[in-house]
């Protein structure tokens, strides 16, 4: 066994994979550059670095990159991470980067804490897979979280689903909320949208946005969008992009609705749509902590959702915040549009509803948990 030596109390590693497009990355970026706020130096650990996030990582933080295909490829390099750079603590976000952080942690013989962080509603991705499918994630998780120090969830919704899988007890699950409101956020909203739609005030522009994937449903929200243009003049833009591209163009032309929608991709600052929406709809079968409709709510702008697990329900309070609808239900989410259009809710009171999904919170409380500062809130929201 290797011989530890003292931790480095003001230095934390961060290991997640920057793959794609995903909030994650963005959310991952902003609280590590939060944790330098509090004083702390942070490396973050890359298994992959691609994708159009990597960009938007502070010059602040130390960016180290893997450059492995798979998170279990990339143990030996992390043992030889830890036993050099000693870090108080290791947070490795999503699944298959805790069970690396774990195994690693173990062979490295250090004394390293490893605090995972799942973003996700599990048990939904799951739904109508196979049985065996289920039974494999079950095994994975209680072979693997029991090591690590806690497992943060980004909503009660997923730390319900944490346990369900991993039969850990909650205290050993806190729930901290995703560090999505900075200043950055208002000062990048205020910039331009160069497109027409946008500076029409008499026709109201409906935003989607997400990766063109299953769990968004996107197919729900375009049928639902056909059935709210009956009723009035809309428009609708979906940012992201994703493998379901073909079958969604494909959808817009056989649904008649192409001069009324736009698919412009990813952009790399989605703000100023997200402003400037007449509302905001989220359609998806899944979430664990949905960030465009938290940013939304942020920016002022009314949102519609569909009531999936799990965190929808959370950030609109049961409905208080905006509507809830039931998932791949295209009337009852057009419905809930034209009730949203007209009869929007107060900005401020939309502002005030997400106030605790701050970056100095979210990388205070995850200092805490992972024993780098003394915890001053035991409260864990």
């Amino acid at each position: 066994m290797h011989n530890p030596s003292e931790l480095n109390k003001k230095l934390v590693a961060i290991l997640v994979s920057f793959s794609g497009q995903g909030g994650v990355e963005v959310m991952i970026a902003k609280l590590a550059d939060g944790m330098v706020q509090k004083g702390f130096e942070v490396d973050l650990l890359l298994i992959k670095a691609e994708g159009n996030h990597v960009a938007a990582i502070s010059s602040n933080v130390n960016v180290i990159r893997l450059g492995c295909k798979h998170s279990l490829s990339a143990i030996p390099k992390l043992i030889r991470y830890l036993r050099k750079r000693k870090p108080c603590a290791l947070l490795a976000a999503k699944h298959r980067a805790i069970r690396s952080a774990v195994l690693a942690q173990i062979l490295s013989g250090q004394k390293t804490i490893v605090v995972g962080n799942i973003g996700t509603t599990v048990s939904g991705a799951l739904k109508g897979r196979s049985a065996f499918r289920e039974w494999i994630w079950k095994l994975d998780t209680r072979l693997f979280y029991r090591y690590a120090y806690k497992v943060i969830g980004v909503s009660y919704g997923v730390q319900k689903d944490i346990q369900y899988f991993s039969k850990l007890p909650l205290d050993k699950i806190p729930v901290v909320r995703y560090p999505v409101i900075d200043s950055g956020l208002f000062e990048k909203a205020h910039e331009p949208v160069d497109h027409p739609w946008f500076d029409d005030q008499d026709i109201p522009v409906l935003l989607g946005s997400g990766r063109f994937t299953r769990q968004k449903d996107f197919p729900t929200l375009l049928h639902a969008f056909k059935l709210v243009l009956k009723d009035r003049s809309c428009r609708l833009v979906i940012l992201g992009e994703g493998s379901d591209r073909p079958q969604l163009e494909s959808l817009v032309e056989d649904l008649g609705i192409k001069s009324y929608v736009w698919l412009p991709g990813f952009v790399a600052n989605p703000y100023p749509f997200v402003a400037k929406a007449s509302a905001f709809v989220l359609s998806s079968r899944w979430e664990g902590s949905p960030i465009v409709l938290t940013e939304a709510l942020a920016l002022g702008t009314p949102a519609v959702s569909t009531d999936c697990p799990s965190g929808p329900m959370e950030t609109l309070a049961g409905g208080k915040h905006g509507p809830l609808v039931p998932m791949n239900n295209p009337k009852a989410l057009a419905a809930a549009i034209l009730q949203t259009l007209d009869h929007p809710l107060p900005p401020e009171q939309l502002k005030n509803a997400v106030r605790e999904y701050n970056v100095e919170t979210s990388a205070r409380r995850h200092l805490e948990i992972m024993r780098c500062l003394p915890d001053s809130d035991s409260s864990e929201a």
